[in-house]
């Protein structure tokens, strides 16, 4: 077994730094667990890479599918598909456990269980090869009777190989951390509705071809301290906000329940994840709540596929983590296979439902306070020379926090209503590509059709001057709506919002959704100009404009009247007569997509 790190990062650090990986991180309250009894013997033949070290350390790429092969070719309970391939060549992996036959394995519902995303928190690669174990040779095939484990052992697998003992200074093991984001130096939790990483078109394939019943996306939080190990989230916590409330309900009434109890009988402690308000004061509280579908959880649930963002606190030493990640897909599988046909009903109910809006831009701004007695980590606090401020000192010793204040992110940005379609035209074909990326179903027309739809115009749009998951963003502004006759030429689409993904066309279509292909760069043709005019076209243009229209007359009066710096500025008062005449671009600033109401 060879876990390797860089020799140049070692020596770098080494000459750099007088101090060791986790000398700086707070204490670790003390833990035992009855989970500790799934970590095998030393002499078990099919003990795991990361079991070997004592769940201190994980193995590389290469090592964790070499011990997946081995498992697949000695267990017919276990079967490994390969369903792509990363931007360095590596390929990405799907093992499946079933027992019965894998090719009509949707006959029964699926359990999607995806290990880094983020490849330096990796807890849920080593807990799903322990559990896959298990199943194959530990006595516990009885778990994929019913339904099926489909485990990604890493997604992120560019970015696994980007090891260090040095790459996440917030987390408490394991010694090898591979790197958040892509070798394209791109955030695949960041991707789900742009759909630009080739990993990330590989999982939505995934996704379209299994449908699971129930998506655990495994993650590890960085953040304030406190006691909870296993942390989780989804839309419909407690009754919140969820774009598919029937399996949102599911989640929170039927399957949390019992991963508080499964984790809790095996010594851990289940949680809510949370982010604080402010880092260095708790006291301002804890914010939970909706999130946009760039994200798994959210995407999810927009697509009507359960998802469970899993985040285990970094700050917790790696074998409890990884043995807490096991307890939970365990309990997940026992608990899909006693309660999937009301799954299975409740995804059928969201799927159907048309709702006139749709609920999007969610900003983490809260319109509801609650209260909750929160376990969390004693502290004081000391006044840092380095940063000049108030900062916190953690200090291991477990104190709870009664009443502390919880901000949920109830109120979105914008309620979208729901048209009839959507027109693509045939020259956006990278978007036309999305659509087809999530599964999303359109009509593509074989000759010109002229409709009547609605336009949109952007007022005061603005990208941004740096690149954000590799694309500029787009802060569209104000949209101004307006009707006319547009002809779509052969190659465009229809896409129709009556189908079970029309709550993400909407999304990804509707100009005012922040995740919208507008708004994460694919329209940047509209924000230039390329047709001018002359100051010595305009000016007597305008002189004539001035004396044949009073109400024009009036308008511009008053802009000079209100607007000192244009009243000064002679370029900018030919410009605006220029926008009122029929020489004018009319396509400047209009979003190519027409809404059939």
């Amino acid at each position: 077994m060879r876990f390797t790190a860089s020799l140049f990062n070692l020596s770098l650090v080494a000459t750099t730094f007088a101090f060791g990986q986790t000398e700086f991180l707070p204490p670790a309250p003390a833990w035992q667990g009855a989970s500790e009894a799934l970590i095998a013997k030393p002499d078990n033949p099919w003990i795991t890479p990361s079991e070997k070290t004592g769940l201190t350390d994980s193995p590389n790429y290469d090592e964790t599918i070499a011990w997946l092969r081995k498992l697949d070719a000695a267990s017919p309970l276990i079967e490994m598909r390969a369903f792509g391939q990363t931007p360095e060549g590596r390929t990405l992996y799907l093992v499946i456990a079933s027992n019965g036959d894998a090719t009509a394995a949707r006959v029964k519902p699926s359990l999607l269980a995806q290990a880094g995303i983020h490849s330096g928190e990796i807890d849920g690669k080593d807990a799903g090869m322990m559990l896959l174990r298990d199943i194959a040779f530990g006595g516990k095939a009885s778990l994929v009777d019913e339904v099926n484990l489909l485990f990604v052992p890493v997604f992120n697998a560019d970015g696994h190989e980007r090891s260090s003992a040095w790459n996440r200074p917030n987390q408490r093991g394991p010694v090898h951390q591979g790197w958040r984001t892509s070798a394209q130096n791109l955030n695949l939790n960041r991707d789900y509705a742009k759909a630009d990483a080739r990993e990330m078109i590989a999982m939505l394939r995934l996704i379209n071809q299994w449908q699971p019943a129930l998506y655990l996306d495994l993650h590890v939080t960085d953040g304030i301290d406190y006691q909870y190990d296993i942390t989780y989230t989804f839309h419909g916590w407690d009754g919140s906000f969820a774009w598919s409330p029937k399996s949102g309900a599911w989640l929170d009434k039927t399957w949390r329940p019992a991963m508080d109890a499964a984790l809790k009988s095996a010594g851990h402690i289940p949680g809510p994840y949370i982010a604080a308000v402010n880092n260095r004061d708790l006291t301002e509280g804890i914010s939970m709540g909706a999130a946009n579908p760039r994200f798994s959880n959210s995407y999810g649930d927009l697509r009507h596929v359960p998802s469970v963002l899993v985040e285990n606190h970094s700050l917790k030493p790696y074998k409890q983590r990884v043995l807490g990640t096991y307890v939970l897909l365990e309990a997940s599988l026992k608990t899909l296979a006693a309660h999937g046909p009301a799954l299975t009903s409740a995804i059928a109910a969201d799927s159907q439902a048309r709702p006139a809006t749709v609920a999007m831009n969610w900003s983490g701004n809260s319109d509801e306070h609650r209260k909750m007695d929160f376990l969390g980590i004693a502290y004081d606090e000391y006044v840092s020379p380095a940063s000049g401020i108030k900062e916190v000192r953690w200090l291991g010793t477990p104190k709870t926090y009664q009443d502390l204040i919880v901000h949920w992110n109830t109120k979105p940005g914008v309620e979208l209503r729901r048209p009839k379609s959507f027109w693509v035209p045939a020259s956006k074909p990278e978007v036309i590509a999305r659509l087809e990326r999530h599964g999303i179903q359109f009509e593509r027309i074989a000759h010109p059709v002229t409709k009547s739809v609605e336009q949109s115009r952007l007022v005061g749009a603005k990208a941004a001057a740096q690149p954000f998951e590799s694309r500029h963003l787009l802060n569209v502004g104000k949209v101004t709506r307006e009707n006319g006759s547009v002809t779509f030429l052969a190659g465009s689409v229809r896409v129709p919002t009556d189908q079970p993904l029309g709550d993400l066309a909407i999304a990804l279509l509707d100009p005012e959704s922040a995740d919208s292909l507008l708004a994460w760069g694919f329209f940047p043709e509209i924000l230039q100009r390329t047709e001018y005019i002359e100051g010595y076209i305009v000016a007597p243009m305008a002189e004539k404009m001035l004396a044949s229209d009073a109400t024009l007359k009036a308008e511009f009066e008053a802009k000079l009247a209100g607007d000192a710096e244009f009243a000064k500025n002679a370029d900018a008062r030919l410009q605006w007569f220029y926008e009122r005449t029929k020489f004018y671009d009319e396509r400047y600033l209009l979003y190519p997509v027409g809404i059939e109401r």
